[in-house]
């Protein structure tokens, strides 16, 4: 007997079509992104003569995101780095007024170019930045990276 489908079918999305868009930043096409996540710690209370723990909630971590491209003359995103750098040590603003901390949104379009879902990361910093590798025996493109901390994300819901 075949398998019945209850409800809508889902269907899933492709993840190789996507767009990174960062306030102050005019290009941001990237090849690469890393997920997205955010992870909870548990906290296991152990009580005398129970041989099982209580669990909760503890801390919320999330970690960073890392954004791969091949180079270019393009320095905005080094540029920003050196922003970030300046402020670490006393040179920028300072930790009042983190000017350089940005809002990036990262969205997934369908083959047709339509956007598929978003994800808005606020408090972007890039804690890293790799100008690439060089190897005079490969045919591939020099890559280069850019390591971004975040302070939190949300999904934005398209309208139906």
């Amino acid at each position: 007997m075949p398998a019945v489908v209850v409800g809508t079918p889902r269907s899933f999305w492709n993840r190789f079509k996507f767009l990174v868009e960062i306030g102050g930043i005019t290009y941001a096409g990237f090849q690469k992104c890393s997920e997205l996540s955010k992870e909870l710690a548990r906290i296991d209370h152990w009580e005398g003569g129970r041989s099982t723990a209580h669990k909760s909630p503890g801390r919320l971590t999330i970690p960073s995101i890392t954004l791969e491209r091949g180079a270019t003359v393009d320095l905005e995103l080094y540029q920003w780095f050196e922003q970030t750098m300046d402020a670490s040590v006393g040179l920028g603003v300072g930790a009042q007024d983190p000017f350089y901390k940005r809002e990036l949104d990262i969205v997934q379009l369908e083959r047709d170019d339509s956007v598929v879902q978003r994800f808005h990361a606020k408090g972007a910093w890039p804690e890293k930045f790799v100008a690439g590798a060089w190897d005079n025996t490969s045919d591939e493109k020099v890559m280069t990276s850019v390591t971004l901390a975040i302070d939190d994300f949300t999904p934005v819901f398209r309208p139906a």
